[in-house]
C-alpha cells in the first residue's frame, strides 16, 4: 500500500474541527450541571434534551448530504451555514432559564451541525487519497477530541482561578467559535468533491443503497442504543460528589484519550479491515459500561471514563470511513446523511431509555442495559455486515 498522507483540505478541516470542538466543550459538558445545580433538572431532562436535539439534525443531515451531492461546491456551503449558526447561538445558552430553553437553544445548535455534518465528511473523503481514508478520518476525529480536550481545560481554568460563573463560560466560548468559521471560509478556495451527476431524486432512498450499506446502518442503528450521551457521565461524577473542576478535568482526560487512539485506529482500519476494528471498539465500549454500572466511586469513574475513552477512540475514525468503502462517490453526501439520520432517529428513544432507567432505577441499571445493546451491536456487525476488502 502507498504511503498514507493527509491533503491539505483535510488539515484545514481538521483545525476548523478543532476550534469548533474547543468552542463546543467549553459548553457541553456544563450542561449537566447547569440542570441540576442550576435549573433543578434530572437524568430524564437531560436525556430529552439529548436526544431531541439530535432527532432534530438528523433530517437535516440526510438532506444536506444529499443536496451537496448535486453541486461540487455546496458542501463548504453548507459547512460553512453550519459552523455559523452553532456557534451563533451556543453562546445563549447561558441566557436560559429553564431546561426546555435549554432543549430549544440546544436543538438550533445541532440544526447548526445538520446542515455542515454530511456535506463535510463528503467533502474530506473526496480530498483524502483511497489508501488514507481511514487516516484522514481518524486525524479528524483526533483534531476533534483534541479541541474537545481544550475547550474543557480552559472552562475548568476559568472556574478554579476566575471563580465565574457558569453561564460565563457560554459568552466566553464565542471566541474560538468564531475562529473556526472564520478559517473554514478563508482556509478552503476551491471544493474538493468533483462535479458528478446525480439522480433526480433529491433524496438518496433507502432502497439506492448498497445492501451491506444497509446491514451497516442497521448495526449503528442497535450501537446508538448503548452510545448515550457522554454529558451522563458528568451528570454520574456530579452524583457521586464531583466538583465542577473535577467534572471538566475528567471530561478533558476522556477526550484526550480519543485523540490518543483516532489516528493510530484510522491507520489500522486501513490496514486491517474496517469491520474487525470496530467490533474491538465496540466490544470494549460495552465492557466499558459494564463497568460504569458497577462503580460506586469517583475514582473507578474516572479509571473506566479513561478505558472507555481510549477503546472509543480507536474505532471512531473507522466508523465513518467504512461509509465511502461502500458508496459510490456520486452518492457520497448522501450516504452519510444516511448514516446521520440513523444516528440521530435513534438518538431518541436512546436518550429517553437512558434517562428513564436512570430516573426510575438508578444509574447502574441504566449503564447496564446500555452494555447489553453494545454487546448486541457487536453481534448484528459480526453476523451481518460483509467485511471490506482491500486488495
Amino acid at each position: 500500500m502507498s504511503k498514507p498522507v493527509l491533503t491539505r483540505t483535510v488539515v484545514i478541516l481538521g483545525l476548523v474541527s478543532f476550534f469548533n470542538d474547543l468552542a463546543s466543550d467549553m459548553i457541553v459538558p456544563l450542561i449537566p450541571l447547569l440542570l441540576a445545580s442550576v435549573l433543578g433538572a434530572g437524568a430524564m431532562a437531560l436525556g430529552i434534551i439529548d436526544g431531541v436535539a439530535e432527532a432534530v439534525s438528523s433530517f437535516l443531515k440526510l438532506w444536506s448530504g444529499r443536496a451537496s451531492d448535486r453541486n461540487s461546491r455546496r458542501p463548504k456551503q453548507f459547512a460553512v451555514t453550519g459552523y455559523f449558526l452553532s456557534n451563533l447561538v451556543r453562546p445563549l445558552l447561558g441566557l436560559a432559564g429553564s431546561w426546555p430553553m435549554v432543549m430549544v437553544l440546544r436543538s438550533l445548535d445541532r440544526v447548526g451541525k445538520g446542515l455542515r455534518s454530511a456535506p463535510r465528511d463528503a467533502l474530506l473523503s473526496a480530498a483524502a487519497p483511497e489508501a488514507s481514508q481511514g487516516y484522514s478520518f481518524g486525524f479528524h476525529r483526533a483534531m476533534d477530541n483534541i479541541g474537545a480536550v481544550g475547550g474543557s481545560l480552559v472552562a475548568a481554568f476559568v472556574f478554579a482561578f476566575y471563580h465565574y460563573d457558569i453561564k460565563d463560560v457560554f459568552y466566553l466560548s464565542a471566541i474560538p467559535g468564531s475562529i473556526a468559521v472564520i478559517l473554514l471560509v478563508t482556509g478552503i478556495r476551491k471544493a474538493a468533491v468533483p462535479k458528478v451527476r446525480v439522480s433526480s431524486t433529491q433524496v438518496l432512498l433507502w432502497q439506492e443503497l448498497p445492501q451491506a450499506f444497509r446491514y451497516y446502518l442497521g448495526s449503528i442503528g442497535l450501537f446508538v442504543f448503548a452510545r448515550a450521551s457522554e454529558m451522563f457521565l458528568i451528570l454520574r461524577g456530579y452524583e457521586l460528589g464531583m466538583g465542577p473542576v473535577s467534572l471538566m478535568l475528567m471530561w478533558s482526560m476522556l477526550n484526550l484519550c480519543k485523540s490518543l487512539t483516532n489516528i493510530s485506529g484510522g491507520k489500522l482500519s486501513d490496514r486491517m479491515g474496517r469491520k474487525k476494528l470496530l467490533l474491538l471498539s465496540w466490544a470494549s465500549f460495552a465492557l466499558s459500561f459494564l463497568l460504569f454500572s458497577l462503580t460506586r466511586h469517583s475514582i473507578g469513574l474516572w479509571l473506566i471514563t479513561l478505558f472507555y475513552g481510549l477503546s472509543t477512540g480507536v474505532g471512531e475514525g473507522a466508523e465513518r470511513a467504512i461509509i465511502a468503502d461502500y458508496t459510490l462517490k456520486e452518492n457520497l453526501g448522501g450516504a452519510y446523511g444516511w448514516y446521520y439520520l440513523v444516528v440521530g432517529l435513534t438518538s431518541v428513544p436512546a436518550g429517553l431509555v437512558f434517562g428513564g432507567v436512570w430516573q426510575e432505577w438508578g444509574a447502574p441499571f441504566a449503564f447496564a442495559l446500555a452494555a447489553i445493546f453494545a454487546f448486541g451491536a457487536c453481534i448484528w456487525l459480526k453476523l451481518k455486515v460483509e467485511e471490506v476488502s482491500f486488495s
